[in-house]
């Protein structure tokens, strides 16, 4: 791993290294307190970001190394390309996070930067999600070749990220989405690509009376930063899709799960969102623990000097 910016460059056995790495970390945080003693972490932020930030700067405090947050929404793009910014970076810092509305911008950062670049978000993965999401359900129900997860609204970046994790680790998912906004072709093709390799079995549809039991139910907002849609029409599209204490009973869902922010009485209701079955705090836990477990692979595991 010299960078961390699609979820699919992951082989499965690198994504169940990470998992167990994370899990390590978390049980025994002394032992990692000085693993990254003397770097320097840039956050480069074009979006707002509470869970991500915060995980990211507590997460590097607590392995020994230092960060610093810029908004890269007053500095890159106009005032200055993100080569010339990824590039500038790479002399003071050891790796860079940023969080972006294009995945291009990514690319970018990473083409011109010697160090490693580690995907805080784009409009196409989000993989750091995953991985804390998978950490989740680990820790919840073992092993995750027979866990079945249940993604129910957007086909967006977190769905990406998690249909390609799901797959990476053998474990079943079902994606029902409204018409039109189904998960890209693309990465629904690199997913069935992988999970042919691992007996996953994943499978999307538009049809609520089609789901089977799972073991977990996750939901996203329907209006996700950066994007341009129709609010009424979204509305109307997506109001059959909430997820609601019929839905969780009608498929034997132990659990709930949301990446956060969450808008209670739209995509969840309230009684979902804050019941026992909710696992939405212990995921934005675990956001710091994956991402450490990221962050010592990249900058231990490997030399980008």
């Amino acid at each position: 791993m010299n960078d961390f910016l699609l979820m699919g460059d992951l082989a499965p056995s690198q994504t169940a290294e990470l998992l167990q790495l994370a899990h390590t970390i978390k049980q025994r945080p002394a032992a990692w307190s000085q693993a990254l003693a003397g770097k320097s972490i840039a956050l480069l932020f074009e979006k707002p970001s509470l869970r991500t930030r915060a995980s990211f700067a507590a997460g590097i405090n607590r392995l020994g190394g230092h960060s610093i947050y810029l908004d890269a929404a007053n500095l890159m793009g106009v005032r200055e390309p993100a080569k010339d910014v990824g590039a500038n970076l790479a002399l003071w810092h050891d790796a860079i996070v940023a969080r972006v509305f294009s995945q291009e911008t990514l690319t970018e950062l990473a083409a011109a930067s010697p160090k490693p670049v580690i995907n805080a978000l784009s409009d196409i993965d989000h993989p750091c999600q995953a991985m804390a999401d998978l950490l989740t359900l680990q820790e919840q129900l073992g092993d995750l070749s027979q866990a079945h997860l249940t993604w129910v609204g957007d086909g967006n970046n977190v769905c990406h990220s998690l249909m390609l994790g799901a797959a990476q680790m053998g474990m079943g998912m079902q994606v029902v989405t409204p018409a039109g906004y189904e998960p890209a072709a693309s990465v629904l093709a690199q997913t069935q690509q992988i999970a042919a390799q691992t007996g996953a079995v994943i499978t999307v549809t538009h049809d609520l009376t089609a789901l089977q039991q799972t073991d977990a139910i996750y939901t996203d907002t329907w209006f996700s930063m950066g994007q341009e849609r129709d609010n009424n029409q979204v509305m109307h599209d997506f109001a059959p899709y909430q997820v609601n204490c019929e839905l969780m009973k009608r498929l034997h869902a132990k659990f709930f799960m949301h990446c956060l922010p969450a808008y209670r009485g739209r995509e969840v209701t309230t009684e979902v969102l804050d019941g026992p079955q909710s696992l939405i705090l212990q995921q934005a836990e675990n956001r710091m623990h994956a991402q450490n477990a990221i962050l010592v692979k990249l900058l231990q595991g490997a030399s980008h000097e």
